[in-house]
This record gives structure tokens, sequence and C-alpha cells, in this order.
């Protein structure tokens, strides 16, 4: 044991010196230019295993001490894209030997050992997967380990890797499991066409997963990286064939775990927010908000396009996942912790990474522990699913982006779930659970900022409603997207047939979802050509239509007071020759004979009692203009008409109104998440760091070898 401590002391001091050279793509020069450039040890031990003999023939001690040494990962992913297929297939014997002595290494007992294993595995994966394009015609099982011994290889490895995360041991070993793993299953922009996630999928790590994320020292410090390499393992092959870790993820019931990846999200959630106010208040004390007030808001949109924070899809992912996949996740959306935009800055900052995307940069662990506080009564308190409708109405606000679109049509995802549910609906809905829940607006040159001390304090289906709404009014423009907008009245309706079927009279401004409608069967009809073009915009017009004639319907069983069903006729009559317009587009397109016919036609019938109300009290309502010799009558006027005139006004009963089809993802949406999975996985790749763990600070970490 003497032996090993005092040749791995001088590997050490080795690293120390090299540490103060010039390094070159593995080479090191001495500040003097006239001495022949230096081979590192490491170079020249990574060089022995390009050869086709065996290392370890001439060294009986190779593997044990290039396991001493400080990887070079560039050198040796380099030395591995460098060469050709057939080149490659020359050494396998030697590079299915380095990945075997890898695994071995694991179970050594000197951390050193264990981290220089794992950095070789991470490049070797790599280095191996970046060669195999279609016309080098191997398999990377067989190049890695052989097939003959890839069982037993994989099931070593994935045993050693969940000894090391469920150990007590060290933070910066578990953290390079984690970029190991993530490593292993992103190498591929389809994971589902990784065929080593196979043993992955044998040999599950989703124990361990749980354990980091129950635990909250070691959730801390992993729990971002778990908990996204959680949503790409259950993304693997889900269509295809039974996922052990989609089945083991809809049945965990344990309370800190789920709480626990609850926390991680909306922190991370929280931090894009956090990041994304602190954008904004720069810009509107900034160079822009003097521009703005000389020159009016021309410009108002280009300034607000600059404020744009990378939106993070993987983390989104894990959190559709949860809602989708576990009834048990639903509680974790209403559970309370302080508002986490509210946190002092972390004392030590977290490492900064040129240009990488919050989709796959951790936040600063110090923020995540402020999160399990004690609630302090002077803090405005907050969940889950407040900090994810506050995420929401950022990425929804601009859709132009591929990926803000994506994350929009995610958002408006596990909306859709967490209206279909009957949990979530009942704290949705709970008057005894209300919160001042701040969304962002977007700046409109017709309307003011809302100030935000004026929010009142409501329950939170009042803020999924308000984002509704939101949306709804902020796009209606030429790129018009017409996927999220069916979504939207989708989640609406949802919310909507669960408030008629439990007689839940919610006290909402109402009328400001009744005139975004109206406002969009507009927009619909003054660009019917352009749009028909490219969307059949009568099922959007027949989804509008609908929710009106729920109002009308059933409108006495949820509606707050008689006089919000008062206020729908009022808005339907005040705003009658929209709805006038709408009948003579749907009647002129249902009696040609055009691809239009029958989707027309339905909105036809569905007018129905919205004509009826138009034309029963209209007349009236002239009458008593006419009698009273009044030119234009206050609202309060034609309520009393409306008020007068119930009686002898018959409507149709319609049917179907309050039913849906459930959310399911297999049938509709599988394209949708294949391709975000695959940008997701891609950018995970991309910004996997494994060098965040200097020699330095293993030195100080693991100082003590016996």
């Amino acid at each position: 044991m003497e032996h090993i401590s005092l040749q791995h002391t001088s590997c050490l001091n080795d690293s120390l010196t090299m540490a103060q050279v010039e390094k070159r793509g593995g080479l090191l020069r001495k500040s003097s230019a006239s001495k022949k450039p230096l081979k590192e040890k490491v170079v020249l031990m990574y060089d022995e295993i390009f050869m086709t003999e065996d290392p370890s023939k001439c060294s009986p001690r190779f593997w044990e001490e290039l396991f001493l040494m400080k990887v070079n990962l560039e050198y040796l992913e380099g030395k591995l894209e460098s060469l050709d297929g057939e080149e490659l297939m020359k050494i396998k014997d030697n590079i299915n030997c380095l990945f075997q002595h890898c695994i071995q290494a694991l179970g050594e007992e000197h951390p050193i050992r264990v981290v220089n294993a794992l950095q070789t595995l991470c490049a070797l994966i790599r280095g191996v997967h970046q060669k195999n394009k279609s016309t080098s015609g191997f398999d990377i099982i067989n190049m890695l380990m052989g097939f003959d011994k890839a069982e037993l290889c994989m099931k070593n490895l994935m045993e050693s890797l969940d000894s090391l995360l469920c150990a007590e041991g060290s933070e910066s070993l578990k953290s390079l499991c984690l970029k190991l793993l993530l490593c292993l299953v992103t190498v591929t922009d389809n994971i589902s066409q990784n065929t080593i996630l196979e043993y992955v999928m044998i040999n599950s790590i989703f124990e361990a997963i749980l354990q980091i994320l129950s635990h909250p020292p070691s959730r801390r410090e992993h729990g971002y990286d778990a908990v996204v390499l959680l949503a790409l393992l259950v993304n693997y092959r889900k269509y295809e064939s039974v996922n052990p870790y989609i089945v083991k993820l809809s049945i965990v019931d344990d309370e800190a775990t789920l709480n626990g990846m609850g926390l991680v999200i909306a922190q991370a959630l929280s931090e894009y927010n956090r990041q994304y106010k602190d954008k904004e208040e720069e810009h509107q004390s900034g160079f822009f908000s003097a521009l703005t007030n000389m020159v009016g808001s021309m410009f108002i949109a280009d300034a607000h396009e600059k404020i744009s924070v990378q939106t993070n899809e993987a983390i989104l992912l894990a959190l559709y996942e949860a809602v989708h996949l576990n009834r048990n996740f639903i509680t974790v959306l209403a559970q309370s912790h302080p508002e986490m935009g509210l946190v002092t800055t972390p004392v030590s900052p977290a490492p900064t990474t040129p240009a990488t995307p919050l989709g796959t940069t951790p936040p600063s662990s110090d923020v995540i522990s402020s999160v399990e506080l004690p609630l302090d009564a002077d803090v405005q308190t907050s969940n889950l699913l407040i900090t994810f409708l506050k995420y929401s109405s950022i990425v929804m606000q601009d859709t132009k982006d591929e990926h803000r679109l994506h994350s929009g049509k995610l958002c408006l995802i596990i909306l859709t779930c967490i209206a279909e549910d009957q949990y979530a609906n009942a704290f949705l809905h709970d008057d005894n659970m209300n919160f001042r829940v701040n969304l962002h607006r977007m700046p409109m040159r017709h309307r003011k900022k809302a100030a935000d001390k004026n929010l009142p304090c409501r329950p939170l289906v009042c803020a999924v409603l308000d984002l509704m709404v939101e949306f709804i009014v902020t796009h209606m423009m030429k790129e018009f997207p017409m996927d999220l907008y069916v979504r939207c009245i989708q989640v609406v309706h949802k919310l909507l047939c669960y408030q008629k079927k439990c007689r839940v009279r919610l006290h909402y401004t109402w009328r400001e979802l009744w005139s975004a409608l109206i406002n969009l069967l507009k927009f619909l009809m003054s660009n019917e050509t352009v749009l028909l073009a490219k969307h059949n915009i009568f099922t959007l017009a027949l989804m509008i239509v609908n929710l009106f004639n729920m109002f009308i319907t059933y409108g006495d069983t949820f509606l707050p007071t008689p006089s919000s069903y008062d206020e729908l006729y009022y808005e339907i009559i005040r705003m009658h020759q929209s709805f006038d317009n709408l009948y003579s587009m749907v009647l002129r397109l249902s009696t040609n004979a055009g691809q239009w016919k029958e989707a027309a036609s339905k909105v036809t019938h569905a007018l129905v009692n919205i004509r009826a109300i138009i034309n029963h009290f209209n007349p009236k309502i002239e009458s008593y203009a006419a009698v009273n010799h009044i030119s234009q009558l206050s609202e309060e006027q034609v309520l009393e008409v409306v008020r007068a005139n119930y009686d002898t006004l018959t409507l149709k009963l319609q049917d179907g109104l309050d039913q849906y089809e459930r959310y399911s993802e297999q049938h509709k949406e599988a394209a949708f998440f294949k391709e975000l999975v695959r940008s997701i996985s891609t950018n995970v790749r991309r910004n996997l760091a494994f060098h965040t763990l200097s020699q330095e600070v293993l030195l100080k970490e693991f100082s003590t070898i016996s």
C-alpha cells in the first residue's frame, strides 16, 4: 500500500509541475523554446494503447499506473476522432481492455483512481461515438466492450455507479457519475437509437436517482443533473417497448422524493424567472427606456425581444413527465415554499460558462438550499405551480423562436394535464388557497402595464385563466400559432367542465375572457383568406362558439351571480355584429361544395343559440329605445330589457358541451416529444462539462490516500 502512496504522490507532484507549463494538445513545452517538446506521461501511455500490441505486455503495472495519471480528455478524444473506422477496429482489443480496466478501477478504494476512470470512460464513450458515422460500419458496443463481454461489463459498470451514487462518499465522485450517465445517454441525438441504453434499462439506477432527490444535501448538489437524467431515461423507446423508468416513476409515492423533485424543478424555473426579471429591469432603466419615451412606443417590440433568456426545456420535460405519469406528484404542485425570487444572492458565485444555455446549467446550489427555510410570515409564499405559471407567461410571450414555440407548447400540454386532473382542480379552485400571481404581460401599445401591488389574492385557477386570456390577446398575428390557440381554448374548456360538474362559482372577471374570445373570432374573419391557406380555422371557431354555448347553457350552475349571467347576454348583444359576420361567413362556405363545407356547417349549427339571443333581444332593445326616445342606451338600460325578457326566450339544448377528449401523448404528441428530446439531448451533450473537477480540487479533497 505504501508503494502505491509514494507512486501516487510522485504522480500528483508531476501534475502540479505540469500545471505550470504550457499545454498544447497533450504536448508540454517548457518556457524555453530551444528545448524539444516533451510529451506528458499519460499521453505516452495513451499512445501505447493506440498501438496494436497489448500495452501491459512490456509493463505489467501499465493499467494500475494509468489510473493514477490525470486524464487528458482532449488528447484521448482527439486521438479517437483522428482514426478512421478501419484503424479503430485494429486497436479494438486495446479499447475493450481500457474499458474493462476503467470499470475495475471504479471498485478501487482510492478516489483518485475512481475519478480518473470515470473521466476516461466519458472520453472513450464520446470519442468512439463521434466515429460512428454510417460509413464506419462498426458496432459501438462491440467497439467499446466486445459483444461477448458487453452484458457483464455493463452490469458491473451500472452496479459501480449505483454504489457510488448511493454511498456517503465524495460529492465530486457523485457529480462525475451523473456526468458520465448523462454522457452515456446523450451521445446519440436520438436517444432511442442508443443501444447501450438497453443495459441501463436492465440494470436500473432509478432508486439511486430517487435517493439523491430525497436527501436535501445530495439534492442541493446533484438534484438538477438527476432530474434531467431521469427525464431523458423515461423517453428511451417509450412508444416501442416497456420502459422500466416509466413504470417506476408512475408509482412513486414517497413524499420526500416527490417534494425533492418538485423543489429541483421549481428552483430551475424560478432561476429562469429571476434572470428574466433582472434583464427586464435592466432594459427599463437603460437606453431603450429613454428611447421609447422620446419617440413613442414604436420600438417596444424590438426592445422586448432582446430580453431573451435561454429557455429550459430539459427541466420542463421533467415537470411534464412527473405531472403526466405520476398522480401523486400533483400534490407537490401546491406545496408551499418561500417565494424563490426574493432569495438573496448566493455568497459563492456560480461558475460561469460562456454562452451556456440555462437548459443545461444547473442553478446555483446556494439558492436551492434557501428553498427549504421555514416559511416567513413577511415573505410571499409560492409553490411550484405559481413558479411554473410565471415561467409560462414569459416563454409564451414570444413564439417566433423555435425553442420558445416548443416551450410554449410544452407549457400548454402540462396545463392540459393539470386541467384534466380532479385533485389538481380541487386545489386550483379552493377558496382557502389564495395567492397573488404576478404574471408577465407583453408590452402592448393599447394597454398600460399593470401595477404588481394591485394584484388581488385569488384561487390559483384565476391565474391559469389570466394566462390563457393573455395568450389569446397577444398572439393574433400573421404567423398564427393555431396549435397553441387550440390547446389554450381546450384548457379553458376543461376548467369550465370541472366548474359545471362541481358547481364551483368562481369570482372571476369573465368579461375579459368573453371579450378576448370575440376579438379572436374577429381576427379569424378579417384574415380568412390568409389563414385558410394554412389552417382549418373552423375547428378553432367552433371551440370558441361552444365555450359561449357552455356559458349560455350551464352558466347558471357556475357563474358567480345572476348579474354575471346578464352580463354574458349583454356582451353577446353588444358584439352581435361579430357573431352575425361569423354566421354569414360559415353559411357562405357551408353552402359551397368546397373543402370547408363540413367544418363550416358545424359552426353554423353551433351558432343557433347565440343567434336566437341576438334575434330575440335586439328588436326589444330597439323598441325600448324608440318608446323612451333614447338614441343610445346605457349598459344598465340594456340589462333592464334583458332581465325583463328572459321568459320569452327559447333556446335549444345542445349535447356534449361539457364533454372533452382526454389528453393522449402516444397517439397525438409522439412526433413532438421525439423532436423535443432530440433537441434536449443535443443541448445537454454540448454543455456537459467534464472539467468541473480541477486537479487542485481533487488534491484538496483526496489529500489523504493510504
